[in-house]
């Protein structure tokens, strides 16, 4: 293979390797902000989201605004997985076979990150689906109920205890709820901070790859980093508990 075409060859890697860290970082500030979305609905008060529901504005806002936000997340997922498809044709080409090893793990690292994005889109988009379908169907039997109301007249005994003992069931709920979205809140925030991190990391280890000499500081940085991790995952749960137990109390 000629020099000039080496030469092209490396520019284009260089090229792709540019797009895929600019998708990259698209999709992160994304994320971020289409978990911010989907947590101000679930973060909200049923009686808020039951005045929401009742108003066409902004109801279409919000589902415009989520519909939006999923069409573009996926187009991009779409486009980085092309750019990730064109590094791996450009790792077969022939004549780049003297560092094929260290292509092939940069191209590793890009899959990984694809595979770490495309998998959080798909369950901050599912838990939200499924938080929002079962807030609906409680507003229905809200509804319904409050219907019913209004429409007998009846102020027996029985009906006031039922709605009060339903009342109970549904400020029990909105607390749960609370302390889910909070949990789900600092988890979302972990992930994209250890998205961050790997990114941090994909960057050391090529440097570690070109100067050896500092792979024993990148050993005890990973240590340390998987130490707090721990650390951090027991703090998050022991919070967990406590606050559900606080709910329940």
């Amino acid at each position: 293979m000629s020099t000039t075409n080496m030469a092209g060859s490396n520019n284009y890697w260089e090229d792709l390797r540019k797009q895929a860290r600019q998708l990259e970082n698209e999709l992160d500030l994304k994320l971020v902000s289409f978990s911010k979305l989907c947590t101000s609905y679930t973060s909200s008060s049923p009686d808020q989201r039951m005045r929401d529901s009742r108003s066409d504005s902004l109801g279409s806002s919000h589902d415009n605004s989520l519909v939006a936000m999923t069409t573009e997340l996926d187009q991009l997922l779409a486009n980085l997985t092309a750019v990730n498809d064109k590094m791996a044709e450009c790792t077969s080409t022939p004549g780049v076979s003297s560092h094929n090893a260290g292509l092939m793990h940069t191209l590793q690292r890009h899959r990984d990150i694809l595979q770490d994005y495309t998998h959080e889109f798909h369950k901050i988009k599912s838990n939200f689906y499924s938080l929002r379908e079962r807030e609906d169907l409680l507003g229905s039997v809200h509804r319904d109920i409050e219907s019913y109301k209004s429409s007998s007249g009846v102020n027996n005994r029985r009906t006031e205890l039922f709605l009060k003992e339903h009342e109970h069931l549904r400020n029990s709920d909105s607390h749960i709820d609370n302390a889910i979205s909070i949990a789900m809140a600092t988890k979302e925030n972990i992930t994209f901070q250890r998205g961050m991190l790997k990114s941090i990391q994909t960057r050391v280890t090529t440097l570690a790859n070109r100067f050896p000499t500092i792979n024993s500081l990148i050993q005890k940085i990973n240590l340390r980093k998987r130490r707090d991790s721990i650390i951090l995952g027991v703090v998050i749960g022991v919070c967990t508990i406590l606050l559900l137990l606080y709910t329940f109390q």
